[in-house]
């Protein structure tokens, strides 16, 4: 499906002037929507300014009046009346304005923190950097590592939603080939230990377990031995002798009544 020329742009205006949803706008400048979202909270796409489509000749006002009434329908790109070459992505780094430049380490940090599972040469990707650079800020060998602080590369701009997402489920499967081939080769294979197993207080030892379990000391052992200790023999019960007791009781009762 074809996208609009200038996608950012295009959303910024169609979040300012329409009653669009923003899956229906993400839908069609091909954009995530949280991105849609932020442009709409003023976090994302700062200081871009809007692009009509209308004028621009990719949409109609008939084509945005159908898709506010119905939030299912998704917008069409009019088209267009000259062949326009497709578009190519270009390979190598990607290019990041200069106003942006300065926020690439924090763009880094972030990556380097909540999604350690990326590749240098998928950070270089997104952001448009250079693997030196990344390994100063891991290292925090970076002249400026006091004031980096991690930030969204989304928010900052850097690289879009889907961009982000695409390269997190690539490096999650690349992790999962290389679990898969290390258990098939019978090799170490770190992993993190279940939550249920983790987080689940440990029972405390018993006071007789923690006796057993203490070496005694050499006095002890030398008192034990001169002075051991005799297990007291439970005592016996039988019928005669619980009725006797019974009858000494009886008697002793009529004596103290006579006296009395």
């Amino acid at each position: 499906m074809s996208r609009p020329l200038m996608p950012k742009a295009t959303a910024v205006w169609l979040v300012d002037n329409t009653a669009l949803t923003f899956d229906q706008i993400a839908d069609f400048c091909g954009l995530h929507a949280l991105e849609i979202k932020g442009i709409a909270d003023g976090d994302v796409a700062q200081g871009i300014k809007g692009l009509d489509p209308v004028a621009a000749g990719q949409l109609t006002r008939a084509e945005i009046e159908r898709c506010q009434k119905d939030s299912d329908a998704r917008l069409k790109l009019s088209e267009s009346e000259h062949d326009l070459p497709e578009v190519k992505p270009r390979k190598g780094p990607r290019y990041t304005p200069v106003s942006r430049r300065q926020d690439r380490p924090d763009a880094i940090a972030w990556l380097l923190r909540h999604h350690p599972e990326l590749t240098d040469a998928q950070v270089t990707k997104l952001v448009g950097t250079t693997k030196p650079t990344i390994q100063s800020i891991r290292d925090r060998s970076h002249w400026n590592s006091p004031n980096i602080k991690p930030v969204d590369p989304v928010t900052l701009g850097l690289c879009t939603q889907l961009e982000l997402d695409a390269a997190v489920q690539k490096a999650a499967r690349r992790v999962e080939r290389e679990h898969k081939k290390a258990v098939k080769e019978g090799r170490a294979v770190e992993t993190l230990l279940p939550a249920a197993q983790t987080t689940a207080e440990e029972p405390a030892p018993a006071a007789d377990e923690e006796r057993e379990k203490r070496a005694p000391s050499a006095a002890e052992a030398f008192s034990r031995l001169n002075n051991p200790v005799k297990e007291e023999e439970e005592p016996s019960y039988d019928a005669d002798s619980v009725f006797s007791k019974l009858k000494d009781l009886k008697k002793d009762g009529e004596e103290e009544e006579d006296k009395e």
